[in-house]
């Protein structure tokens, strides 16, 4: 085998007599004639970024293969490209009149990659085929590549996969296709490469945040700091921000025995050592670290996986597809909730499900439908909806006519019930078993999967309809224990989610200063719960009463208008394998000054959040992921919030805000230093403490400008709102410190009674407000690390 160059002029006739053959379909290149194929061979040869080969076979040509630059050609949205990336296509010729050629493909294979490594210098080699098309794909593996994930290029839906050619065997002296399990398997990033830069990070954030929590103090240590647990020590850099903010330096951190020996870091290690200080309970040490364990497994695959540069996520598609773009963000996240260490659970999730299931991996996946006797199944609709409505907007009419023939010949009459969504983990591992007395009775009936495709959500219960994404998001129960909550969902909840949404939204759009502002709901405006089960028929509350309900929210994909783009607020806080920043590359996308930048940001967010909170006794639970952006040449112009039926709350009295019949659970009436915990809680420590930090880190904005622009935004809406019902003074000097890794280490099964919020708040003291008045914004001092100055 050798390969050479191609000559267009005298290799087009046969190159297109290849792109001819009916098994080369999937170049979509059947139509060209002699001529077109001359020219376009003549333009890949001219493409600086772009080469074609020929590949000989005992001095016959057998195979054309095309070589490219993914930083400009093809990959540039959906790859992160480094110096010494190739992307690879291969055309094997067809089998000639004598007979196919055993093991030609194979071999052909093997001294592309032969060729892209020694005479391309390619340290790693990318491909991109189509999903559907799996001998190539297991030809690709057969050499090496292993699968990333799904992503959209050049108007398909591709399987992108790489190889690092020091691992190829003629690099390592392994027999041909000879590749240990272990190298690509569902455990592949179950190794050192992986997990320990999983472990480094994991162990920074926990230190990070305990610090922040007020739960563990570091020293200064020379020009750095010290943490000593006791059994071990961990000297780092960091940078301290306000709100008592860590931005430790990962590389820098390290951990020795209290006799100076060199350890690994652990962060299972790291919570053992802090035990006492941490609190956890005996009965619950093991599920938290279960958890950690998890985290980090998360991360390692995450790590393994690679994904698109923060560049690439903020400037969006090339191709300008709002829908892909808006669902390369979601996969692409790797941090989970900014401030919880024990952030990705999934308890539950086994290797082959979190491939399939978990947000980052990018999946597709379609819904198992039951059919749910009626008498025991209450199906709630928003004002605007009706049953038949409903399911004419969210099902084929063929598949409800499938649905109602199954029904039929089960002797069922199909008027008798409503139809179920359930994720397709929940069937196997819940329904399945845990309700197989209801289908016994046929209270329950399995009508198979749906037609859809559906992409799972960082908010793991919800899934965006890919094939119809026009359709509403669906979220259903989902029995893993994640971050503090087993992700159940309550009928009793259902029955009220869509009057809950429609009086608030009502509220929402009726108000000028909140559509001025951009802010909208996405509303849930149908939902379903099952109580017709052995569990429903005691009065003792269990997990397995939230097992069996589902709601449907709307999408924001049809309220998005031209030239805007979608991207969920999480994403501001992301960093990519690089350490580049979305919300840094997103102020440099936009051409405007950081402040102004954020100035926008701000009106969008804060503002409409502050607003119904002082206006209308509305709280919401407005973290990154509950918050969907508008963003228009990379500056925000607006917000959908999300979240609502579970999530909202009304914090004053019934006489103060009345509130419909029937949904009288949201009111939860506080004093007004507790309301004002919303947005000092929720939004300056939970979300705005990390954005600004990320900005001062990177050189964009320092925290004091930052700070500076979070009072203006607060002053300006209270001067153009004098009479607002709540004038919550949101500048004073000092506010309640609610801590959230503190909920979650006294009760990793259940963080919070959903029902009884405020007295579940866990508070460290009093901190300081960085906006409030007469007190010192705390800033970082440029390039000394570990030190802070206050002006």
């Amino acid at each position: 085998m050798t390969v050479v160059p191609v000559d267009p002029a005298r290799d087009a006739p046969l190159v297109r007599s290849w792109l001819a053959a009916p098994a080369s379909s999937w170049w979509g290149m059947q139509h060209l004639d002699e001529d077109a194929a001359r020219r376009y061979l003549d333009a890949v040869r001219a493409d600086p970024a772009q080469d074609g080969w020929l590949v000989l076979r005992n001095g016959g040509p057998c195979a054309y293969v095309e070589t490219y630059d993914p930083a400009v050609v093809l990959l540039v949205d959906v790859w992160p490209a480094e110096p010494g990336d190739v992307g690879m296509h291969l055309l094997v010729a067809p089998p000639p009149a004598t007979g196919r050629v055993h093991g030609l493909t194979s071999a052909v294979m093997r001294a592309v990659v032969g060729h892209c490594r020694d005479a391309l210098g390619a340290r790693r080699i990318v491909v991109e085929p189509d999903v559907r098309n799996t001998a190539v794909q297991a030809k690709n593996a057969e050499v090496g590549f292993r699968v990333l994930r799904e992503v959209d290029v050049d108007g398909k839906r591709a399987l992108l996969s790489v190889l690092d050619t020091a691992r190829t065997p003629a690099a390592d002296g392994g027999p041909d296709g000879d590749h240990a399990p272990e190298e690509d398997g569902p455990g592949a990033h179950l190794r050192p490469e992986h997990l320990d830069v999983a472990q480094r990070h994991l162990v920074a954030k926990a230190i990070a945040e305990f610090t922040h929590e007020r739960l563990v103090a570091p020293r200064p240590d020379g020009d750095g700091w010290l943490l000593d647990t006791g059994a071990a020590r961990y000297r780092f850099h960091a940078r301290r921000h306000a709100l008592e903010h860590w931005s430790i330096d990962e590389g820098s951190l390290a951990r020795t025995a209290v006799d100076g020996r060199p350890l690994p870091l652990d962060a299972q290690d790291l919570v053992l050592e802090l035990r006492e200080v941490l609190g956890i309970p005996d009965t619950l040490l093991g599920t938290y670290l279960e958890e950690v364990a998890s985290t980090l497994a998360s991360a390692a695959a995450k790590h393994r996986r690679g994904g698109p540069s923060a560049g690439q996520l903020a400037r969006g598609r090339r191709d300008g597809d709002l829908v892909a773009g808006f669902q390369d963000v979601e996969a692409a996240m790797t941090e989970g909730h900014p401030a919880f260490v024990a952030a990705n659970g999934r308890i539950g999730f086994g290797l082959d499900e979190y491939r399939a299931y978990a947000p980052e991996s990018g999946g597709r996946f379609r819904y198992r439908w039951l059919a749910a006797r009626r008498e025991h199944t209450h199906l709630a609709l928003a004002a605007d909806r009706t049953e038949d409505g409903h399911w004419a907007g969210e099902l084929d009419p063929d598949t409800v006519a499938r649905f109602r023939r199954t029904l039929r010949r089960r002797g069922l009459d199909p008027d008798d019930f409503v139809w179920l969504p359930v994720h397709p983990w929940q069937w196997q591992h819940r329904i399945a078993v845990t309700f197989a007395p209801d289908l016994g009775r046929q209270d329950l009936v399995d009508l198979g999967e749906g037609p859809d495709l559906h992409q799972p959500q960082q908010s793991i219960r919800t899934a965006l309809n890919r094939s119809r994404p026009d359709r509403s998001y669906v979220k259903t129960a989902l029995a893993v224990q994640n971050m503090g909550f087993l992700r159940g969902m309550s009928p009793a909840y259902m029955r009220t989610t869509p009057a809950v949404n429609d009086w608030v939204a009502t509220i929402v759009a009726g108000d000028p200063a909140l559509r001025d502002a951009g802010f909208r709901v996405l509303r849930e405006h149908a939902a379903i719960g099952y109580t017709g089960d052995a569990y429903h028929r005691v009065d003792v509350a269990s997990p397995q009463r939230k097992m069996l309900a589902a709601l449907w929210r709307e999408s924001p994909v049809p309220r998005t208008a031209p030239g805007e783009r979608l991207l969920t607020m999480a994403a501001l806080l992301h960093r990519d394998a690089d350490g580049h920043a979305v919300v840094s590359e997103l102020v440099r996308a936009s051409g405007l000054a950081a402040a102004d930048w954020v100035r926008g940001y701000l009106d969008a967010y804060l503002r409409p959040v502050v607003h119904c909170l002082t206006e209308h006794d509305l709280a919401f639970m407005p973290h990154g992921e509950n918050l969907v952006l508008v963003v228009r040449d990379g500056a925000v112009t607006g917000a959908f919030v999300k979240d609502i039926g579970e999530e909202v709350v009304v914090l004053g009295a019934h006489d103060d805000r009345p509130v419909p019949d029937g949904i009288a659970r949201i009111l939860h009436p506080v004093d007004d230093d507790e309301a004002a915990l919303a947005v000092f809680t929720d939004v300056f420590d939970g979300v705005l403490r990390f954005l600004a930090a990320v900005l001062d880190d990177d050189g964009v904005l320092p925290g004091a400008a930052f700070w500076e622009l979070v009072g203006e935004c607060v002053d300006r809406h209270a001067a153009e709102h004098p009479d607002r019902r709540r004038p919550l003074d949101l500048r004073v000097p000092t506010f309640e410190h609610s801590c959230l890794n503190r909920l979650q280490l006294r009760n990793t099964l259940t963080m919070v009674d959903l029902a009884d919020q405020s007295s579940s708040l866990i508070r460290a003291g009093a901190m300081p407000n960085p906006i409030g008045r007469g007190t010192g914004r705390v800033a970082t001092t440029p390039g000394a690390a570990g030190s802070t100055a206050v002006d």
